[in-house]
């Protein structure tokens, strides 16, 4: 199972690890992951707030580079994945728009690429049943609360991928690997990801929501597939307790990481050691850090 591989600008930045434990887990899973070459950025959110045809091209031009080697797209990140969707979706549905693209970008995109994002390759095209026999270490002992946010899932007609309101495929894996997941009813509230830099004070007040409902709800870390999500929750956590007056220290974890540990790797390998929320003690209490 081969797949260009489009990491985006936060797994080259701010979430190193995810990349890192990206690598590592497909490696043993058996997915190849060739990095696309010359890619450039998806353009995320302030692409398509202040251009409409700058929002298509930039990541139209990442499908042509995909086309042009003859692999189908994957990308980690749930920004990346819904503007890359949303570039497939509208290049193939508006031919006007699409010939404007191609003259932007001076490469031309037939629409013969998928885009797939990562976690639905590990969860649906590698499948749960194949993972579960290479588990070396259940993940007892964790109580997850798994965070899809809001650009994983939506808008469904776009990413058509799994329940837009209450989806389940990041619970199935973690349910897989031996942990507990919890219901809680904020897996697909927004975090404020557009809103990192700019209105620092919403993000916090959003985060202080989300990480206090999954903490009512019984859990002990937090699971996601976005690097947005992963940064808000990980770097405005000790800015929510400290407004709020509280303490959450929920350790945020990305997917891969999870999935790495169970399949036997040491925190440090997967990059954990990097988060801003100590994400090694709870692993190392339930003897899941050797």
């Amino acid at each position: 199972m081969k797949f260009a591989y489009y990491p985006g600008c936060s797994l080259h930045s701010t979430s190193k690890e995810y990349n890192i434990s990206t690598r590592r887990v497909c490696r043993d899973l058996g997915v190849t992951l060739e990095e696309l070459p010359d890619w450039n950025c998806c353009g995320s959110t302030p692409a398509h707030s202040t251009d409409h045809l700058l929002s298509i091209a930039l990541p139209a031009r990442n499908l042509a580079i995909s086309e042009a080697i003859g692999m189908d797209l994957v990308a980690p990140c749930a920004a990346c994945f819904n503007r890359l969707k949303t570039a497939q979706v509208e290049m193939t549905e508006n031919p006007r728009l699409a010939a404007e693209v191609n003259k932007v970008t001076g490469m031309e995109y037939q629409g013969d690429v998928q885009v797939f994002s990562l976690v639905d390759v590990i969860v649906n095209q590698v499948g749960l049943d194949n993972i579960t026999p290479l588990v070396k270490r259940k993940l007892s002992g964790l109580k997850v609360a798994a965070y899809y946010g809001c650009l994983m899932v939506k808008p469904p007609k776009l990413v058509q991928f799994d329940d837009p309101e209450n989806p389940h495929f990041l619970d199935d894996l973690m349910q897989g690997l031996g942990a507990e997941t919890v219901e809680w009813p904020f897996k697909t509230e927004c975090c404020g990801g557009s809103l990192s830099v700019s209105r620092t004070d919403i993000v916090v007040k959003l985060a202080n929501d989300i990480l206090g409902m999954a903490k009512a709800n019984g859990a002990n870390c937090v699971v996601t597939a976005c690097p947005l999500c992963q940064v808000n929750l990980d770097l405005r956590q000790k800015e929510a307790e400290k407004m709020y007056g509280t303490a959450y220290h929920l350790p945020i974890y990305y997917f891969t990481e999870l999935l790495g540990i169970a399949l036997g790797h040491r925190p440090a390998q997967l990059g954990i050691d990097k988060h801003i929320v100590d994400g090694v003690n709870l692993l190392s209490e339930q003897g899941l850090a050797s």
